[in-house]
């Protein structure tokens, strides 16, 4: 059966909404992600405050007999699993529709194994994106729905991939996946070089997994926080390999997804035989989506320095969201590292600076200095 793609815009579109009853969110992130703190080296160069932030914390750390370590440090998104189900299914309901949200952690499920606990989210899916090793670069594939009683079982069997990766075990993997019924099975943000191992390397090790068990994989992801000609690439292959496309928000921050599907699904399974059996999807790009793409990514970053006083207890500063090994190797939240549970002055500077990144004097030259060309004119999608 051919796909049927339907793309829509909120800001060239408000009718879209109108012949659906339900709206599925896909791909966001909780508290429960791990998030790598390497992604601080990209900003040097347009947020000198981070410079001076980590330079501080690199020579204090010494003295404290504490080595900078971003491979193992990492912070984690501020919302709590609770907090980003609401934002998400909020979102959908201000459009007058039934809310899907299945959240999707990096390689965990304890967000929705939590939430399923509450009666008001027992129909949430038991999902997570899966990191995956893969000739030299890593794909994030997004697994929904997994059978709630295997869960656990299915997250052994994943991370047992990742630390002894092998094409014929991970062939094996999701041709497994793809044989059970009520899974929803999607290849997230395919085009992104994340690793930064060279794009015409990284489109190669595309081929080669597509080649490899490109049947599998139920839709290719038009992502939220990806640019429009990222997105654009990402349509062009699917109508070469015949894949349906599919949204994912990819949220970290306090934005919902700016991208969510339409559906006439009553419950996930439901969404899910849309997809797989009847290959039909209706994406629909929400009006944040047409805002500059690097003011986005720049907010939605500066959300790990910016602290929420009305958060839960122990999850209100950045410094309690972010993670590195102390002197013995034990990973604990960077305020535990300080004298009092709270950063030296210098560095409380330091983070202030980075905050202003939000005023408008420093947007405007952000994204004069990165240029940005992202014209939304080219979303001619349908």
């Amino acid at each position: 059966m051919q796909p049927s793609n339907t793309i829509s815009t909120a800001w060239n579109d408000d009718a879209a909404v109108d012949l659906h009853p339900t709206g599925v969110s896909l791909h966001s992130h909780t508290s429960m992600s791990e998030e790598s703190l390497t992604f601080i080296h990209k900003m040097f160069a347009y947020l000198p405050g981070l410079r001076q932030l980590f330079v501080f914390y690199e020579h204090r750390g010494r003295a404290n007999g504490i080595k900078l370590d971003f491979e193992r440090g990492h912070w984690r998104p501020p919302l709590v699993p609770r907090m980003a189900y609401d934002l998400e299914s909020s979102q959908i309901h201000a459009l007058g529709l039934r809310a899907l949200v299945s959240l999707t952690d990096h390689d965990n499920i304890d967000a929705p194994m939590l939430l399923r606990t509450v009666t008001s989210a027992r129909g949430i899916p038991v999902s997570t994106e899966w990191s995956v090793p893969f000739q030299g670069t890593e794909f994030h594939l997004g697994v929904h729905n997994l059978p709630s009683a295997d869960g656990v079982a299915w997250m052994q069997r994943f991370n047992a991939f990742r630390a002894n990766p092998g094409e014929p075990a991970l062939r094996t993997l999701l041709h497994d996946l793809d044989a059970e019924p009520g899974v929803l099975l999607i290849l997230n943000h395919p085009l992104w070089d994340l690793y930064q191992v060279g794009q015409a390397a990284h489109e190669t090790a595309l081929a080669n997994l597509l080649a490899l068990a490109g049947k599998c994989f139920h839709a290719l992801e038009l992502n939220g926080l990806r640019d429009v000609r990222e997105n654009l690439g990402v349509i062009k292959i699917a109508r070469e390999t015949g894949h349906l496309l599919i949204s994912g928000g990819d949220r970290h921050s306090l934005e919902p997804n700016a991208v969510i599907n339409l559906s006439h699904a009553r419950n996930f399974r439901e969404f899910v035989d849309e997809v797989r059996v009847e290959r039909r999807s209706h994406i629909l790009f929400m009006r944040q989506y047409s805002k500059p793409w690097n003011q986005r990514i720049l907010h939605s970053t500066l959300d790990a320095v910016t602290d929420f006083p009305d958060f839960p207890l122990g999850w209100r500063r950045w410094d309690e969201r972010a993670f590195h090994p102390d002197r013995d190797g034990v990973m604990r939240p960077i305020a535990e590292l300080w004298p009092h549970g709270r950063p030296p002055l210098p560095l409380r500077a330091a983070v202030e600076f980075v905050r202003l990144g939000r005023s408008r004097t420093f947007t405007g030259a952000f994204n004069l200095a990165m240029r940005a060309d992202d014209p939304i004119a080219e979303m001619d999608f349908v």
